[in-house]
Parts: structure tokens; sequence; C-alpha cells
């Protein structure tokens, strides 16, 4: 698997993309970024604070300049996990579309979500209202701009990080022998 590139990963809040994203940069030994920590990093504050000062827009911006410049100023391969809210931006996916990377949807069903996500606060979309109804909400917009963007597609339902994550690496195997295989038929022709 040398030829592996970067690898970004996207799907909803509890889906395990920081968990997984750190299993497989282990494995693949190379650097992983969580891109809510890069942009709490780059603020100064963190993500709840950026939500009450900027507002879901502000956020978004900070989430798109920060996407661009992981995709673009890498002299390194990396394992990039994205907040759950990348895919809502057409910018964003544009950009997940048009670079190298390998982009893996970590697949978790809103029970899932319920159920990793019911002790954090760290979760400004989860903090009022309903936690299953907004989940249900954002699954229903953001599940096929996930699979929009999305090489691979990974389910994480009742299964142990480890067990996702080498579920992820043999599918980004068969992924890119796939691509080779169409790659090399096309070249020869």
């Amino acid at each position: 698997m040398i030829n592996v590139p970067n690898i970004i990963l996207v799907g909803p809040m509890g889906a395990g993309k920081t968990t997984i994203g750190r299993l497989l940069s282990q494995s693949l030994a190379r650097e992983f970024y969580d891109s809510d920590k890069v942009i709490e990093e780059n603020a100064g504050a963190d993500i709840p604070w950026i939500f009450d000062k900027e507002g879901e827009e502000g956020f978004r911006k900070r989430e798109t300049c920060t996407l661009a410049h992981m995709l673009n100023h890498q002299d390194e391969r990396i394992v990039l996990a994205t907040g759950g809210g990348i895919v809502m931006r057409d910018e964003n996916r544009k950009l997940l579309r048009d670079s190298n990377a390998l982009v893996v949807y970590l697949y978790a069903s809103v029970a899932q979500q319920l159920y990793r996500t019911s002790k954090s606060n760290h979760r400004p979309l989860l903090q009022n209202g309903d936690p299953k109804a907004t989940l249900k909400k954002l699954f229903q917009v953001r599940d096929p701009l996930y699979r929009e963007v999305a090489n691979v597609i990974v389910e994480t339902d009742s299964r142990h990080p480890k067990s996702v994550a080498n579920k992820a690496l043999d599918a980004i195997k068969r992924h890119l022998k796939t691509e080779k295989t169409f790659f090399n038929a096309n070249v020869n022709r």
C-alpha cells in the first residue's frame, strides 16, 4: 500500500472519524489530522465558542479554509478526519471530489450516532432541542452528500474501532486495485 493517496474521512458526528483516522494513520505510518482540532488551534478557541461568536456560517468558512489548506499544501501523505458538516458547502464537496485524495465515508446509523454522542457537550448542533430529531434531520440531508464525494463507504455500526479500521484498509486496497486495473486497461487500448 505504498501508493495510497491522502485519505480523507467524512461522515456524521459519532461515526468514529477521529478514532478510525488515528488507527489508519498508524497502519499507514503517516500523520493524522482532525480538521476540527486544526480549526481550534488556528482560532485559539474551541468549536462551541466559534459557533457562539461567529455562528455556523463563520465556522463553515473556517472549515473550508482548513480543508483547502490541508488538501493543497501537504508535502506528505496524511489521514484527515473532517467535521460532520464538511459536505454542506458546494465548495467543500468540489474540493473533495477534485483532490487526489481518497475519500472514505464512515457510515453510522442515527441510533449509533445518538449512542456515541449522548455524553458529549462539545457538539453545538446537539445542544438545543431533541438530539435524535436533529441527528435524523442531519442524516437525511447529509447522507446523500457523503455518498456523492466518497470513493469508499465503510459501515461503523456496532463494530470495534480496530475492526472498522481494518475494514477501511481492505476497502481502500480494493478500490485502489480496481482503479489501477481500470487505468491500465484504458492506457493499453
